[in-house]
């Protein structure tokens, strides 16, 4: 089953300095129970995400605007995105599209179809299994290994300045 769900800000991973962006089901204000979806996505997408929230534009088109910039000329437009699956901690979305001659979609990263649905101004949705999913796997950067030995490994990893490998 689809959940709606909107962007409510962008945050980052303490143990990787990862960008995580948080999504939460739409209309959970309202009594319904609230359900969070944290995806782990890359610096230069939290970027164009952060500027698409913050209604910040450019003299140049960047990625996503020149895309959206794209369909526009086309007469295609964005209709909705989906996060569809989380297989191997990757997370997969789709983009769906309509244009006079019908309606299609594509696969991709979610990063870059929320990236589009912030500036087509269109729904989000995610599959609930993706939801319930993401609550079990661990964030990347944390030690999966919970044994003695896992976390004596961990102390040790967080514990190493990086400025110790460099070279002299």
């Amino acid at each position: 089953m689809l959940l709606e769900m909107e962007v409510t800000g962008l945050a980052l991973d303490p143990s990787s300095n990862t960008p995580i962006l948080i999504l939460k089901t739409k209309g959970s204000e309202s009594g319904e129970e609230e359900r969070t979806l944290p995806i782990w996505i890359g610096l230069l997408e939290a970027a164009s995400i952060a500027m698409a929230l913050q209604g910040v534009e450019f003299h140049r088109p960047m990625t996503h605007d020149l895309f959206k910039a794209f369909l526009d000329s086309v007469s295609a437009k964005v209709e909705k995105v989906e996060v569809t699956e989380l297989k191997d901690n990757t997370y997969f979305a789709r983009i769906h599209f309509a244009t006079e001659g019908g309606s299609f979609s594509m696969d991709a990263r979610p990063s870059d179809a929320i990236a589009m649905a912030l500036r087509a101004q269109c729904p989000i949705f995610a599959e609930d299994d993706v939801i319930t999913k993401s609550t079990t796997v661990p964030p990347p950067g944390q030690p999966e290994d919970t044994s003695e030995e896992g976390k004596k490994w961990a102390e040790y990893l967080e514990s190493l300045d990086p400025d110790a490998f460099t070279k002299v």
